[in-house]
């Protein structure tokens, strides 16, 4: 039997760094959603985190790597649940 190396998840660190409340590093990014001066949205592989915040702007974004570096003020540091693969039924009887 051929051992098959993509079969098995890859388990990815995630971690946050913010300096001084003006350069935010995040590891374990599988992509940005959204972003404007005022909100940055990514994936993480712990959930969507949504940075808030003035004059934000992405600097530097290696998906490859799952890194992503900002920059700007940032004020608010947010992470939404979310229900992967959960249907409308599994949501309706909770």
């Amino acid at each position: 039997m051929a051992y098959d190396d993509k079969a098995r998840p890859v388990s990815v660190p995630h971690c946050l760094t913010l300096d001084e409340r003006q350069k935010l590093t995040v590891s374990g990014v599988e992509e940005v959603v959204s972003f404007d001066e005022e909100e940055i949205t990514a994936r993480t592989v712990k959930g969507l985190l949504v940075v808030r915040g003035s004059g934000l702007r992405v600097d530097q974004l290696e998906k490859s790597a799952g890194q992503l570096a900002l920059s700007g003020l940032v004020t608010t540091l947010q992470y939404e649940e979310t229900d992967r693969g959960a249907g409308f039924w599994s949501r309706l009887f909770r």
